[in-house]
């Protein structure tokens, strides 16, 4: 208002044009003529903003607030403001954004304020193309409610943060990775390199918090090893800032979406997260690489479930026997050897817990989880080493010989040069001509 009568004053002595004095009060010179008026009627009460004390015409409905408020305490109590947000608009046919709905949660005391971030860290930038690098991490929450702890396994890939595979398992180990990577590779292809942490079943650590062993593999350091694919271990929970985001944006939603959708057992919750839960959030989350181009390489399923398994050496025992994990594996009958003694061969366990015996590069015999034999009916043996015995057969009639073929000299000696002349008869006995 001071500035308004400063601004007045100089116009009326006519140091200013109403242009000029319109530009210094930042309006208009249609508007300051208003206000010229009202201040000459109404004194300094007709240059206050006329809108103050009056609602605004986008104010949202009280009633809409109240119900807003009284679904999130009722039934989204402790989601996150965006994922409660987002219901909101595809649920309830909600219209109004999101920063006022995050006010209004505020000032209802229903969501705390976020504490100040850390300090400032500069991100690892993304690899240009998919298929460069994935990431692959286990998260121990209460996923389920009302349910004891859980590891979710993610695999996901570092240009687009797309995920690959999820699933809930009890423990986090050998097995949940290559289930996993097999899901993965199946799917999409061979990657170029895996970032993990280096938990146990990732890498043999001699010291703890000092470098890997990586002459010494483990069985997933095997696997990747023999596809090819670097292994990459990462030193800090910084380091793996882009998997530990995701799994915080995890842990804020799928809890939640299990709960609303009545889900409350693995099995139950591993077909959601296929079918319903990671496309939703691939098509909310992920973004498109810097590069059109796929890195991925394509590989045959079914060599990829000889490689992603858990496999040792044993020896086969006197009896054609194998032990494993306190198991007895029968070698069954083969076709190409009579037995197995003391041979060197390769156990594998699949993630579905099915064995297999290898010798060299064939399979002799497959095994269930209890170590009961399956497969295809074996085709009849190899004879038996010795000759059988001909006792109790007939005896065989004795084959005519053949007749001799004549010599090669044979017409030097005069042999066939007079063929219709009878031979001479030898005499048998001494002495005569």
């Amino acid at each position: 208002m001071q500035k308004f009568r400063d601004v007045l004053s100089r116009w009326e002595r006519g140091a200013l044009s109403m242009l000029e004095a319109g530009e210094l009060l930042g309006m208009s010179e249609r508007q300051f003529r208003r206000y010229r008026d009202r201040y000459a009627e109404e004194g300094l009460e007709g240059l206050r903003d006329r809108r103050l004390g009056k609602a605004s015409g986008k104010r949202v409905p009280a009633e809409e607030r109240q119900r807003m408020l009284e679904l999130y305490a009722t039934f989204y109590g402790g989601w996150n403001v965006r994922h409660f947000h987002e219901h909101l608009k595809e649920r309830h046919g909600f219209r109004w954004g999101y920063t006022w709905t995050k006010t209004q949660l505020h000032a209802a005391g229903l969501v705390e304020r976020a504490k100040r971030r850390g300090a400032h860290r500069r991100k690892r930038p993304r690899k240009p193309c998919e298929g460069m690098m994935l990431h692959q991490d286990g998260s121990r929450f209460a996923w389920l409610d009302g349910q004891p702890m859980l590891d979710l396994i993610v695999t996901l890939d570092d240009a687009t943060s797309t995920i690959y595979s999820a699933f809930l398992v009890e423990e986090e180990g050998t097995a949940s990775s290559f289930r996993g990577l097999m899901e993965t590779f199946t799917a999409k292809g061979l990657c170029c390199s895996l970032y993990t942490d280096r938990g146990s079943h990732y890498f043999h650590t001699p010291k703890a918090g000092e470098k890997v062993d990586k002459e010494r593999l483990t069985q997933v350091g095997r696997a990747l090893a023999r596809l090819g694919i670097e292994h990459i271990p990462a030193y800090s929970p910084e380091a793996r800032g882009r998997s530990e985001r995701m799994f915080g944006t995890l842990q804020g939603r799928l809890p939640k979406e299990l709960t609303l959708a009545g889900i409350t057992d693995i099995e139950a919750a591993n077909r959601f997260l296929a079918a319903v839960y990671v496309p939703a959030h691939n098509a909310r989350f992920a973004r498109p690489p810097e590069l059109a181009d796929s890195a991925f390489v394509a590989a045959d399923a079914s060599q990829l479930a000889e490689i992603l398994c858990v496999e040792e050496a044993r020896v086969v025992g006197r009896d054609n026997t194998v032990g494993w994990g306190g198991l007895r594996l029968q070698l069954p009958d083969s076709r190409v050897r009579h037995h197995y003694v003391r041979a060197a061969v390769k156990v594998r366990q699949y993630p579905d817990g099915r064995l297999a015996i290898f010798h060299g590069p064939r399979c002799i015999g497959r095994y269930d989880a209890q170590g009961r034999e399956i497969g295809e009916p074996i085709a009849p043996m190899l004879p038996p080493c010795s000759t059988p015995s001909r006792r109790g057969l007939e005896t065989p009639r004795p084959t005519p010989p053949s007749a001799r073929r004549p010599a090669l000299t044979a017409s030097r000696h005069g042999v066939g040069a007079a063929p219709d002349r009878a031979p001479t008869a030898i005499s048998a006995e001494p002495g005569l001509p």
